[in-house]
């Protein structure tokens, strides 16, 4: 197995592990400066010089490896183990059986008695509510006092005829709704849940195919989607109607979108330049084109929706702007772009602002479609009652919908009410202060506790990811960091960018840094960290892959490192076996809630 290929941004794409560096650096048709200091990136190619730096020298008709121009740009542009991937009966084979078996143990974990408890838990007192009203008024609708008993007793139509005051945007509810609608209706707790379980099952089928395709491994692909597969964080979400689920399957969309326009310019940029250069031109100052980028669009729809499920979307909008940007300065450099930095911020980094910023913005507003169209809902009729105030030069509709974003933004920058399960943001990498959502204790013969139960019975549903896994994730970050910076490797980024999104924002928001006096402490909950729960995955499965890398060649080496990587992944298993009870409303003996729970910070 060699490695898949680096981005001349973030590594020089070294030759294999052993090959002289003079060696490296002569081959035929690559005559860049190399680096003995990397893992394999492509196969054996050689490199482009470091960036920032010189552009590396295009390929020539002339080069005399008996290859096209556009194959050796492929290969520097995308590695030969990516151009390989498809090409092989055994991968194709493993890439899609793998994707369903894991998919499958996904669906198991997420399905099974997804009813249970037949109880709002957590915050599914707002949202599910709120999505069934949203569904059958057009806004979500007041309820009266203690509704929950009634509504869980199948009376649900008790809701008030007057508009709620609601602080998220209404994608995440019109997906609950959806699941309702297929799923029995609203007075099915199996159906409150449908649509979460199935995005949680879609997730982990996508992030088995992003990962194949960002680490040029079939196997490495399976291992990711395994991971979320049998996480906790994961199975939790899946398993309860809140919003942060659909918040971190749009996001994941998202990236998938951007890795795969990656792919897609890089060969378009390898065929233009290899027409360019075939004709006897020059790419030593400006290079082509490329054309309009769908997938890119695709990005920005989803960040729309993502967006539109909840305002901390904006923070992938950013990071994953800024990611996709980078890549295509990489891309111009490494295909010999003499001013790529000139070009690519012209021609590539203008066209991605403009297609992914107002897609996703106008995708928000969108979102909001029933609100307008409802006169009854929340502020609808703000402006109208109050003339001459607000932004006047908008329409009154806008001006109302702008009026509420305000409250909200309110609501949110000032939310520091105390909670049990609130929790500081420096601890959630290890999910250090995790979320009860549901706990139940009862004796032997109440409820459904057993009358010849030996002691009392527990049933919990908490918002917990695999300890293991967590840990390992938090040093593989660190490690990814090092990696990353020592062998200028674009995985590295990719990989880390969604928990830098997903994460650093929430920060300031909790000690130490509410010291300072331009931050305050908000309350927050470990559970968020759902929306980058895929990153810590790739982050954890990418020194695997490195390792693999590092060791091709070398059988009692790489003999270790397959062990090594086995027995992280059974003794995950086991730990997710053993939690498996508490993060799904399983009844289990008191004593095991117990003896599982071993940290006080848990309970």
């Amino acid at each position: 197995m060699t490695a898949p290929d680096a981005d001349a941004t973030l590594t020089g794409d070294p030759a294999p592990a052993g090959t002289p560096p003079g060696q490296a650096r002569h081959r035929a048709g690559d005559a860049s400066t190399g680096s003995s200091t990397g893992a394999s990136t492509d196969g054996g190619e050689g490199s482009p010089p470091p960036f920032p730096g010189t552009p590396a020298p295009s390929p020539t008709p002339s080069d005399g490896d008996g290859r096209t121009t556009q194959a050796r740009l492929l290969d520097r542009l995308l590695g030969a183990r990516r151009m390989r991937l498809d090409l092989r009966r055994r991968d194709r084979f493993w890439g899609w059986f793998g994707t369903i078996v894991v998919t499958l143990l996904a669906a198991a974990t997420r399905l099974w008695q997804l009813g249970q408890p037949h109880t709002l838990v957590f915050d599914e007192t707002y949202y599910v509510k709120d999505a069934f009203t949203l569904g059958r008024l057009g806004f979500e609708a007041q309820w009266p006092d203690e509704p929950n008993p009634a509504f869980e007793a199948g009376d649900v139509l008790t809701y008030l005829d007057k508009a709620a005051y609601v602080v998220h945007p209404p994608i995440g509810k019109w997906m609950i709704w959806l699941g309702m609608e297929a799923g029995g209706g609203a007075t099915s707790s199996f159906a409150w849940r449908l649509s979460s379980a199935v995005i949680g099952i879609l997730a982990v089928l996508l992030l088995v195919r992003i990962a194949r395709r960002l680490f040029a491994s079939s196997t490495m692909g399976i291992v990711a989607g395994l991971l979320l597969a049998v996480d906790g964080e994961a199975i939790v979400h899946s398993r309860t109607a809140l919003l942060d689920q659909f918040l971190m399957f749009w996001v994941l969309v998202a990236f998938g979108c951007l890795v795969m326009d990656r792919e897609q310019a890089r060969r378009r940029l390898a065929g233009r330049v290899s027409e360019i250069l075939d004709a006897g031109g020059t790419v030593a100052r400006y290079g082509p084109r490329l054309g309009f980028r769908w997938w890119r669009l695709a990005a920005g729809v989803s960040l729309g929706l993502a967006c539109g499920t909840k305002w901390s979307g904006l923070w992938f909008v950013a990071v994953f702007g800024i990611l996709t940007v980078l890549w295509d300065l990489a891309a111009r450099r490494a295909a010999g772009v003499g001013r790529w930095w000139e070009d690519s911020l012209v021609v590539d980094a203008v066209p991605a602002f403009l297609t992914i910023v107002p897609t996703a913005f106008v995708v928000y507003v969108a979102s909001w479609w029933s609100w307008f169209v409802n006169q009854g809902a929340y502020l609808r009729q703000w402006a109208a009652e109050h003339p001459g105030e607000g932004v006047t030069w908008l329409p009154e509709p806008l001006r109302s919908l702008l009026h509420y974003h305000q409250q909200m933004w309110d609501f949110h920058t000032g939310l520091a009410s105390e909670h049990p399960y609130a929790s500081n943001p420096l601890g959630w990498i290890v999910q250090w202060r995790p979320t009860s959502f549901f706990w139940e204790k009862e004796s032997p013969g109440q409820g459904t506790c057993p009358s010849d139960a030996a002691e009392a019975c527990a049933r919990a549903v908490t918002s917990l990811g695999n300890p293991l896994l967590w840990l390992l994730g938090a040093i593989a970050i660190v490690v990814t960091i090092w990696l990353g910076v020592r062998l200028r490797d674009w995985r590295a980024l990719a990989v880390l960018s969604g928990t830098v999104a997903g994460w650093l924002p929430w920060l300031p928001f909790a000690a130490p840094f509410t010291l300072l006096p331009w931050f305050h402490e908000r309350t927050i909950f470990t559970f968020y960290s759902i929306v980058f729960t895929p990153f810590v995955v790739l982050t954890l499965v990418y020194p695997m892959m490195v390792a693999l890398e590092r060791t091709e060649g070398r059988r009692r080496e790489r003999a270790l490192a397959v062990a090594v990587i086995v027995a992280v992944l059974a003794v995950i298993l086991v730990v997710s076996a053993i939690f498996y009870p508490l993060w799904t409303g399983m009844q289990v003996p008191y004593s095991y809630w117990q003896n599982v729970m071993r940290l006080e910070s848990w309970i």
